[in-house]
């Protein structure tokens, strides 16, 4: 049975959170300044390194602004970020995984269709293969994991990398809760069956069957993975409650 292993938070990963969490959720608002450094380490307890480092990662992660002789100002993600701060906001607030997963629907379909018209016989059979995988995965991880290598081979399919760099980042938006989201892919059997149709209209080249095809997966599965996140967040917070 695969396990998944427990992260080892530093006080640095700590700091990082909470500080993301306040300015994600307004405390911080967004053009404002920070508290000046020594204040701020000191309101926390933690070091002026610890903090320095904190504030590294989070301007790398497009959520501050850090220049010399005027503090530390925060962003506004909104007007300013890119596609690399999903992770972060699907992991602070639920109601971006849910945005998250309509654009992989409107996409995925895009995608589809494209693939079934521009795949080439290498890639026909490259897909075919992946989607045994995920029939002769032996657990619902790898049964996952094996299932997004057939959404990027359908991407690679379309011949746009934007597409497969755009279905990379979907499936890292999800990333810091995938563990939640294996509902669907429990069952190798399935698994395999949800998404057979759409690699086999895209190996067919039918493209108006393979949109059809993967709207109806892509809306299945998204209905069964939210449906279980939130199961999991009524429990943990009944746990929490008690």
């Amino acid at each position: 049975m695969a396990v998944d292993s427990i992260p080892r938070q530093t006080v640095v990963d700590l700091l990082e959170a909470r500080l993301r969490e306040a300015i994600l959720n307004g405390t911080h608002e967004p053009g404002s300044l920070l508290p000046p450094e020594r204040e701020l380490a000191a309101g926390y307890g933690v070091t002026r390194t610890t903090l320095k480092h904190a504030l590294t990662r989070l301007e790398k992660s497009g959520l501050l602004s850090t220049r010399h002789g005027i503090g530390t100002r925060i962003l506004d993600y909104l007007r300013l970020g890119g596609a690399e701060l999903l992770p972060m906001l699907a992991a602070q607030d639920p109601g971006w995984l849910r945005e998250i997963f309509e654009a992989r629907r409107h996409i995925g379909v895009l995608i589809a269709g494209r693939a079934a018209v521009r795949r080439t016989a290498r890639q026909a059979r490259r897909l075919e293969e992946l989607l045994q995988l995920v029939a002769d995965a032996p657990d619902a991880a790898a049964i996952q994991l094996a299932d997004v290598e057939v959404h990027r081979e359908l991407a690679r399919a379309t011949g746009n990398r934007v597409y497969v760099l755009l279905t990379n980042t979907l499936f890292n938006a999800y990333l810091p809760v995938r563990a939640a989201l294996r509902a669907p892919f429990e069952d190798p059997a399935q698994a395999w069956n949800r998404l057979a149709p759409v690699v086999r209209a895209v190996v067919d080249r039918q493209s108006e069957d393979a949109q059809r095809a993967a709207e109806v997966y892509l809306r299945g599965t998204e209905k069964i993975m939210l449906s279980s996140l939130e199961h999991d967040r009524r429990r943990s917070a009944d746990n929490n409650s008690c």
